[in-house]
C-alpha cells in the first residue's frame, strides 16, 4: 500500500485514526489497534513476508530477554548476525553471486529471490536495539510495545529509522493530551506537502529520468541532455525520498507520536560535512553511531580517521544498493568528507557562493554514479557533462526542473514545518484542503508511481 493512493488516503488511514482515537483512553487497545493496522499496510503488497517481518523482530526480541536473563552477550551477538544475514539473503545474495562470477569467469545461478519491502530499514532498527543492549543503552521492553515500534506502518517502509527510545515511550502517553489539535493541524499540513511534492513534482522529473539515463545506456548524451538527466536526478531523488518521510512524519502526528527529523533542506549546504548533517538524518546518525566511532571515528589519529571514514561511507553505500556503483558512490563521499575535513583545518574559507556551488557540484556528479546502470554508462554521462561529447540536444522539462530546485530549497522540512506551527488562516485552511483534494484526484488518473525508497 502506498501512501500516495487514493485507497490510503480516503480508507486507510481514516479508519486507522478513528479506531485509535476510539479506544484512545487504552494504551494496550491503541498499541493493539496500530499493530493491526501496520500489518494490514505491510501485507497489501505481499502478506508472504509478513511472517519474516514478524519472525525477525519476535527472534530479536526472544534474544534479548535472554541476554538480560543470563547475563551472556553471546545472545546479542546471535541477535545481530540473524539480521544480517536476513538483510544479506534478500538483498545482496545475487550481488556476490555475480561479483563471484565476474572472478571465475564462470555463469553461476543465481536465487533471483523478491526483496521484501522495508527490510533495509527494519534490520537496522532491530540491529541497533540489540548494540544498544551490548552497550547497556536499552532496556528490556515488553514484546508488544518492542513490536511496535519496529511495525508502525508510518516509518515500517521507508523510514525515517527509528530506535527504540525515540519512539516506545510515546506509546503511553495519551494520544488526546495537551497540544491533539496542534498535533493534527500540523501533521495534515506535512501530509499534504510531502503528498503535493512526490504527486506533482517528483513523479513528473522521473518521467525525464527515466528516459534519459535509459538513453544514456544506448548512445552519448550531449551536453544539454547529460546535465538536464543530472539535475532532474538531483531533484526527483530529494523530492521522492523526502516527500514519504514528511508524509510519514505528519501521518505519525495524527497518532500523537513524534518521528525523526529526517532532511532538512540539504541543497542548501555550503560544505560536504553539513550536507550529510541535513541529508537522510537517521541515517546518517545510525552510520555515525554503529559504524564510523566504533571503527575509530577522529579520535585516534589521521589514518584511523581516513580508514574509518572510508570504510562507514563505503557500508553506507553499499545499503543504498546491491551494487559496485553504490559502493563507489559512498566512497566518493567518504573522499569528499577527508577532503572537506582537511580544508576545514585550514582556516581558510571559501566565499559562501563558491562553497555552496562546489558542494552542489559533488553532489550531482555523485548522484550520477548513484542512478546510471553501470560505470561505463555513468563515466558516459561525466564526460557529457564536460561538453566533450557534443552541444546539441534540448533541455527538456526546464521548467520543471527550476521547479524541483525552488521547491528543493525553499519548502520548509517537516520538523520545521512542527517547530514553527501555527493554526492558519480560514484561507490557508482552504489552500491545504484544496490541494489535498487535487493531489488525491491526480492520482486516480492512472496507477500511483512507488517511492524510489519502497522495495528497498
Amino acid at each position: 500500500m502506498l501512501f500516495q493512493s487514493q485507497g490510503f488516503i480516503l480508507l486507510f488511514l481514516p479508519a486507522a485514526v478513528v479506531s485509535y482515537y476510539l479506544v484512545a483512553g487504552s494504551a494496550v487497545a491503541r498499541q493493539c489497534v496500530l499493530i493491526a493496522a501496520s500489518l494490514v499496510f505491510y501485507g497489501w503488497w505481499d502478506a508472504r513476508f509478513i511472517p519474516l517481518l514478524v519472525g525477525q523482530i519476535g527472534a530479536t526480541w526472544l534474544l534479548a530477554r535472554f541476554h538480560g536473563a543470563t547475563g551472556r552477550s553471546a545472545f546479542l551477538v546471535f541477535g545481530i548476525i540473524l539480521n544480517l544475514a536476513s538483510l544479506a539473503i534478500f538483498k545482496y545474495l545475487d550481488f556476490l553471486i555475480g561479483s563471484l562470477e565476474a572472478v571465475v569467469g564462470t555463469a553461476l545461478p543465481r536465487a533471483h529471490l523478491v526483496l521484501p519491502i522495508g527490510i533495509s530499514f527494519f534490520s537496522f532498527q532491530l540491529i541497533s536495539y540489540l548494540v544498544d543492549r551490548m552497550r547497556k543503552d536499552a532496556p528490556e521492553y515488553p514484546f508488544r510495545q518492542f513490536a511496535l515500534f519496529v511495525l508502525l506502518f508510518p516509518h515500517l517502509i521507508a523510514g525515517p529509522i527509528v530506535r527504540h527510545n525515540e519512539l516506545i515511550p510515546q506509546f503511553a502517553a495519551d494520544p488526546r493530551r495537551d497540544g491533539m489539535w496542534f498535533r493534527i493541524g500540523a501533521g495534515l499540513t506535512i501530509l499534504t506537502v510531502g503528498f503535493a511534492k512526490k504527486v506533482l513534482v517528483a513523479d513528473r522529473l522521473a518521467e525525464y529520468v527515466e528516459t534519459l539515463f535509459g538513453d544514456a545506456t544506448q548512445r552519448l548524451l550531449t551536453f544539454q541532455e547529460a546535465w538536464n538527466a543530472a539535475l532532474a536526478f538531483t531533484f526527483q531523488l530529494f523530492l521522492d525520498f523526502s516527500a514519504y518521510s514528511e508524509m510519514a512524519i505528519g501521518i505519525a502526528l495524527l497518532f500523537g507520536l513524534v518521528l525523526p527529523e529526517n532532511f532538512r533542506r540539504p541543497y542548501l549546504a555550503r560544505d560536504l560535512r553539513d550536507f550529510w548533517r541535513r541529508w537522510h538524518i537517521t541515517l546518517s546518525n545510525f552510520i555515525r553511531d554503529y559504524l564510523y566511532i566504533p571503527l575509530g571515528g577522529s579520535r585516534h589519529g589521521e589514518a584511523r580517521y581516513v580508514l574509518a571514514t572510508l570504510g562507514a561511507m563505503g557500508i553506507c553505500g553499499l545499503w543504498h544498493g546491491a551494487g559496485w556503483t553504490y559502493v563507489v558512490w559512498g566512497l566518493w563521499h567518504g573522499v569528499g568528507l577527508i577532503v572537506c575535513r582537511s580544508w576545514q583545518r585550514l582556516a581558510r574559507p571559501m566565499p559562501a557562493a563558491a562553497s555552496w556551488a562546489l558542494t552542489m557540484l559533488f553532489v550531482v556528479v555523485g548522484w550520477v554514479l548513484f542512478r546510471a546502470a553501470n560505470f561505463a554508462t555513468a563515466a558516459d554521462m561525466l564526460v557529457s557533462m564536460t561538453g566533450l561529447h557534443g552541444f546539441g540536444g534540448s533541455f527538456r522539462g526546464a521548467g520543471l526542473v527550476a521547479i524541483g530546485a525552488a521547491v528543493s530549497v525553499l519548502i520548509p522540512s517537516a520538523h520545521e514545518i512542527k517547530d514553527r506551527w501555527a493554526a492558519p488562516a480560514p484561507l490557508g485552511v482552504a489552500a491545504l484542503a484544496t490541494l489535498l483534494c487535487f493531489c488525491v484526484i491526480e492520482v486516480g488518473k492512472g496507477p500511483p508511481l512507488p517511492f524510489v525508497y519502497f522495495q528497498f
